[in-house]
């Protein structure tokens, strides 16, 4: 039995909503989960992301590991305990970062070596690595490590990403297999870039593999979101239907929606919570404002009289979010991202209503913005 059990619920088109259960533990989806990158979403009590209606949260073991380090965290309980959250954890491998550290980084057939952001130390991730740490952390969901292209990228590369994905892949299940005593699950990552050939190939040879769930890497990293739209209708049904299908670092309404739709369950991003430290927040009306826009400073109405979360329901005025976020006040940074947050997780539980009612194509083309 897979340690990451998925029940299909109900399907309208492609769009799915479902449960994952996880040691005990469900998330109904589809779902968000807030980014806590170091171990807490920036800025936020895990009591407030909780109450925005996050089951589940994402941490980085790459980071993690390089501050405070892995073996710490375990001393200290594990990170639920060092994050204080009794949810559903998941942990980043690190190939995203390793992506996006390509100045001062050297890959390999076996992982990559660079040097730590944080003081220029030297430190090396490979597969086996990746697995000791996120088993260390104790995360209800461990991803492999995988070579994640940016895009474009040439065909060459593509193939290298694809073949070490593989590769590397390998190697986790038989780590993690021998070492993990406490259930926790595995999952992959499919890479290819918008090559749908190797996207197949790169899909096949992971999913004939004992993971106990498959993602989609690779995608939202400057790809646009035409291409990304395109791309998650043709990657969704590679992955097994029987399983959860993640999608990962997409987090912009319109391309959760469109995801959704394609058939995928679970989605991460930090665009919600940092877009909103910036003073930009989601609307039903315009879609994402900047409250630093001179046109809010008199505005005496909250973003949205009908949402729940502090900024709206508390009855903070625009103007005074506005102020806030112009004076880098940092309670003004956390009403604007936990009003994101909500917004979010509202979207796509009014997704899966939409879905068990039948009415999703309907609830698409209502909720998106333009």
């Amino acid at each position: 039995m897979t340690r990451a059990a998925y029940d299909l619920e109900a399907q309208c088109g492609a769009a799915r909503a479902g449960t994952l259960t996880v040691r005990g533990k469900s998330l109904a989806t589809p779902a968000f989960l807030p980014v806590g990158t170091y171990g807490a979403v920036k800025g936020l009590f895990p009591s407030d992301v909780r109450e925005q209606g996050a089951a589940m949260v994402l941490a980085n073991a790459c980071h993690l590991h390089d501050r405070p380090g892995a073996d710490t965290i375990a001393a200290l309980g594990g990170l639920h305990a060092f994050m204080n959250w009794d949810g559903l954890i998941l942990t980043d491998s690190g190939g995203f970062q390793v992506f996006s550290m390509l100045d001062i980084a050297v890959l390999d057939d076996d992982g990559v070596t660079f040097r730590s952001p944080l003081d220029g130390r030297p430190l090396r991730l490979g597969p086996d690595e990746v697995v000791d740490i996120q088993l260390a952390l104790d995360s209800d969901i461990a991803m492999v490590f995988d070579h994640c292209p940016p895009l474009p990228a040439s065909r060459g590369l593509l193939e290298t990403a694809v073949a070490r994905t593989t590769a590397w892949a390998k190697r986790a299940v038989l780590r993690h297999n021998q070492h993990n005593a406490k259930g926790q699950a595995l999952f992959a990552i499919v890479q290819g870039g918008l090559d749908d050939e190797l996207r197949r190939r790169s899909a096949e040879e992971l999913c004939a593999l004992p993971f106990d769930g498959w993602a989609a890497g690779g995608l939202s990293v400057g790809e646009g979101p035409e291409a990304l739209a395109g791309a998650v209708h043709r990657y969704a049904p590679l992955l097994p239907s029987d399983r959860l299908r993640y999608l990962m670092g997409v987090g912009r309404p319109d391309d959760v929606l469109e995801a959704i739709a394609a058939g995928f369950d679970v989605f991460d991003c930090v665009y919600p919570t940092r877009n909103g430290r910036h003073g930009s927040v989601f609307t039903r009306e315009e879609g994402k404002v900047h409250l630093r826009n001179r046109r809010f400073r008199d505005r005496r109405d909250v973003i949205d009289a009908s949402c729940p979360c502090p900024a709206c329901a508390g009855g903070w005025s625009v103007a005074t979010l506005r102020h806030l976020v112009m004076a880098q006040d940092p309670l003004g940074r956390a009403l604007c991202s936990l009003h994101n947050l909500r917004y979010l997780h509202d979207l796509v539980a009014g997704a899966r209503a939409a879905i068990v009612d039948g009415t999703f194509e309907r609830y698409h083309a209502e909720r998106r913005s333009g």
